[in-house]
């Protein structure tokens, strides 16, 4: 637990640094204690979204974010799928916040500006030999050059001034401040990278203005408070493992992280899974309505957690792909059950934790990985 006091001690002093003009009201999703407050992600969608998949988006989500490879057959690229989509979803529900995907390290496909990414401008291992990742297909952006960091900038601001998006989606944060990294590019190169990645951020402010977001992937486990100056937000990704195997005092930091992030007036999303995902080819071998009955056995204890330490501006989503195929578009009665505003903070013994609704009791015993919501 030594971690998460360390950690809750440095909010009082990062408090202290973060930029004015970063939270806009008017640029912010729409948030209530009404019901759950949820967000969707969702990517790969091979095709525009039907009728019926806007209807339901619209309906039950006001904050949205749309990944890459989006409806990229259809559109021809990954920005115009998503530049339609948000049109579309717009016109349904003009205050709905829909944010454009973009990969912090990894030249991804799909995406039309790849076409205008600057020359050599990918990172290189220190042997001089580009640094690719998934079997050598794709390339990782080296944020120390100036010219990538213009290039990267300008394509998160076309999305939002021309492509009907409300900000961005910073993916694989981890994947340029991780240390395994400095063994393939070298120290110096490491600390450049990082400190061209903040510059990244801040020349992407400048172009979307201060009332558009920037939301990073991610705070999980404590990880990254050091970029909340320069966003909005980030998401805690694989809550509790995919296959619910992280450790307690795991869960109690991510917990504590989105309660210390959303105190410092920060957006945070927490993405939880059914303890499945859709790498698990047994598990896809099943039918649809097993799978659905799986998750709603497991939602309780994921639901639980976030509600314990949920903050104003803090967002859940649950569902086993982001592929609109494996789950996004399943509901859950829970989602429908009014709950009201917190009535205080959450009482811990221990590992157990409680915390009182206007609608609702939680109770979650992180030790035995229980949980129980009383809905009034």
């Amino acid at each position: 637990m030594n971690q998460i006091k360390i950690m809750s001690g440095a909010i009082a002093i990062l408090a202290l640094v973060l930029p004015h003009g970063l939270r806009a009201d008017e640029g912010l999703p729409p948030f209530s204690w009404e019901r759950v407050p949820l967000f969707m992600h969702l990517g790969k969608q091979s095709d525009d979204l039907t009728p019926k998949q806007l209807d339901f988006l619209t309906r039950h989500y006001s904050f949205i974010t749309l990944e890459k490879q989006f409806a990229v057959r259809k559109r021809g690229s990954t920005e115009a799928g998503i530049a339609e989509a948000a049109r579309q979803i717009k016109k349904r529900n003009p205050n709905a916040k829909v944010l454009f995907y973009l990969n912090s390290l990894l030249d991804v496909p799909g995406y039309k500006s790849s076409a205008s990414f600057p020359a050599d401008g990918h990172l290189e291992k220190r042997s001089g030999k580009p640094n690719t990742r998934g079997g050598g297909k794709i390339l990782t952006f080296d944020h120390s050059r100036a010219d990538v960091r213009a290039w990267w900038s300008d394509v998160a601001a076309k999305a939002v001034s021309e492509g009907s998006c409300d900000g961005v989606f910073v993916d694989t944060v981890g994947g340029i401040t991780g240390k395994g990294l400095i063994k393939v590019i070298g120290q110096q190169k490491f600390d450049d990278l990082n400190r061209g990645f903040v510059e990244t951020l801040k020349e992407t402010r400048r172009k979307i203005g201060p009332n558009k977001l920037i939301i990073f992937n991610g705070i999980k486990d404590g990880k990254h408070f050091e970029l909340l100056p320069y966003a909005n937000g980030a998401m805690i990704e694989h809550f509790g493992g995919i296959n619910i195997t992280a450790k307690k005092e795991t869960i109690a930091g991510d917990l504590e992280a989105m309660r210390n992030a959303a105190r410092l007036g920060k957006i945070v999303e927490l993405k939880a899974w059914p303890g499945f995902d859709w790498t698990n080819d047994e598990m896809m071998k099943k039918p649809r309505s097993e799978l659905v009955q799986l998750a709603r056995q497991r939602l309780e204890f994921q639901l639980a957690c976030f509600l314990v330490a949920a903050e104003r501006g803090c967002y859940f989503n649950y569902s086993w792909s982001y592929n609109e195929k494996n789950g996004p578009f399943e509901w859950y009665p829970e989602f429908d059950k009014p709950l009201g505003p917190p009535k205080g903070d959450a009482k811990r013994d221990g590992w157990k934790y409680t915390r009182e609704f206007e609608r609702a009791s939680v109770f979650v015993d992180l030790e035995k990985m229980t949980a129980k919501i009383d809905w009034k």
